[in-house]
């Protein structure tokens, strides 16, 4: 049955990109929720394949409207990073296991977090490292290719250094836009893009243009500490689900 008339698809597929659209607007821990909504319906790859030509489409958006925010210091050094995190993904993508990526990042951003409120006081600030921005970027690029869940490992490394939230915004807006147009080659040579898949994509495209301008309001009213506040609360639930989606597919596999 094609996903343009399956019911139960749209009741996963609405929300996955409303989550997306507030996403990209700027609140970027929800939109770790896409692809895992989209997975109860379709293998994780055919769903973040679907994704994609939704979030290049809002990147186009968001990139428009915080054009003027971002910081090139953080861009230098994570995108090449994550062009080689998406090199490594296309390579990988038949041997890894969804279930363990997924885990892995949950783990992540749960100890980012927890070092965060636990260990940094809240006036300190870090300043990035060429070897810790090529990382952090590949792993981002690495991730986003599997699963759509690029946007811990950014986090870990731009959120410490409390940039002002317009710049913080929009470097993510820009490096995750030019993360998703990377990805288009390695989709198309894993066979992920279908006539069905697109028409689906082009379906959702409403909705989702919808809550991007949704999102980017929702920044822009929001206060600066009140924004980093629900940014880590957001971080910090996303964790725990992908932990949680992690462990019960891993040990679903084994029994």
């Amino acid at each position: 049955m094609t996903l343009l008339g399956d019911p139960i698809f749209y009741l996963v597929a609405v929300p996955a990109v409303t989550f997306l659209g507030v996403s990209k607007g700027g609140f970027a821990g929800v939109g770790l929720l896409a692809t895992p909504l989209l997975a109860l319906a379709l293998p994780p790859l055919q769903a973040a394949a679907i994704l994609l030509p939704i979030l290049i489409l809002q990147d186009f958006i968001s990139v428009l409207v915080y054009r003027h925010d971002w910081d090139a210091r953080n861009l230098k050094v994570m995108l090449p990073g994550a062009a080689i995190g998406i090199s490594a993904a296309w390579v990988l993508a038949a041997r890894v296991s969804d279930a363990h990526v997924r885990l892995a990042i949950g783990a992540i951003a749960l100890g980012f977090v927890a070092d965060h409120w636990f260990v940094r006081r809240t006036g300190t600030s870090t300043h990035p490292t060429m070897s810790r921005g090529i990382f952090w970027g590949g792993v981002s690029g690495f991730t986003s290719t599997l699963c759509q869940a690029g946007g811990p490992p950014f986090q870990v490394h731009v959120m410490p250094q409390q940039l002002e939230k317009l710049t913080f915004v929009g470097t993510m807006a820009i490096f995750f836009a030019a993360v998703n147009l990377m990805k288009v080659i390695p989709y198309f040579a894993l066979g992920q893009f279908s006539t069905a898949g697109l028409a689906t994509s082009a379906a959702l495209l409403p909705i989702a243009i919808a809550t991007n301008f949704l999102g980017i309001w929702l920044v822009r009213i929001t206060p600066t500490l009140l924004f980093y506040r629900v940014s880590y609360l957001l971080v910090f639930a996303v964790s725990l689900a992908l932990i949680y989606s992690g462990l019960r597919d891993t040990l679903g596999a084994a029994i």
